[in-house]
């Protein structure tokens, strides 16, 4: 298959940096040649995503990892948030800067199919309410859950947590968690720190029942580029 322009010049740099596809480089390294292979006119949007393969077995569901992690630094996305709450949870979800907050009047919205929202947070004594809204919410990744911190007894911290950087992931069926961790004009320090701190968090999840390594490989890459393995001895966790 014939190679686009900018596939060709991509392949070229990786070439001159002797990037090699089952080799492993140190996370300096990584960044450095993805801001050098990022050519795309929205270089400033261009997402910084990592791929993490887990020791698992993802038939089994005790070894299913999905959960959330709040990125220090977050990861460049505007999240738009909705709350279901009342009262003084509906001042707190305000305050803290939710997009949407609401009882009848969301719940009308969501069932009507219209989802303006990344994130649906909802405290504990609501889920009776809105239960019936798993088939529409379910399949998008939105229904509130505990492991993903959105079904919370802290509207306030939730919500704060959500709008500063806060991300989510599932593992799929090959064990591999996908998800943006910054954007690729972000200082390498920034990118680090978010990667650390994700990986640190994954460490705290591993299954009882999951044997061996349990972070076996970590790949970078950007939206429109190649992906390169980063060596985890040159990361902190």
């Amino acid at each position: 298959m014939k190679l686009t322009k900018k596939q060709q010049t991509v392949r070229n740099l990786l070439k001159k940096h002797d990037i090699k596809k089952n080799e492993y480089y140190d996370i300096d390294t990584v960044v450095d040649i993805l801001k050098k292979t990022s050519k795309t006119k929205f270089k400033n949007f261009e997402s910084l995503d990592v791929s993490i393969r887990l020791g698992i077995d993802s038939t089994k569901s005790d070894q299913m990892i999905r959960s959330s992690s709040s990125l220090p630094h977050g990861n460049g996305k505007s999240i738009r948030v909705a709350v279901f709450a009342d009262g003084t949870d509906r001042t707190d979800a305000i305050e803290s800067g939710a997009d949407k907050v609401g009882m009848q009047d969301l719940y009308d919205e969501i069932k009507s199919k219209v989802i303006k929202y990344d994130l649906v947070i909802a405290k504990t004594d609501k889920m009776k309410f809105i239960s019936d809204l798993g088939p529409i919410l379910g399949p998008r990744g939105l229904m509130p859950n505990i492991k993903m911190g959105t079904l919370t007894s802290n509207i306030k911290k939730s919500v704060l947590h959500a709008k500063s950087g806060q991300i989510n992931y599932k593992s799929e069926k090959n064990g591999i968690i996908h998800c943006s961790i910054g954007k690729i004009d972000f200082p390498i320090e920034k990118i680090r720190d978010n990667l650390e701190k994700l990986l640190s968090d994954l460490k705290k999840l591993k299954p009882v029942t999951s044997k061996g390594v349990f972070i076996k490989k970590i790949v970078l890459s950007t939206t429109m580029g190649p992906g390169i393995s980063v060596k985890k001895e040159s990361l902190n966790f």
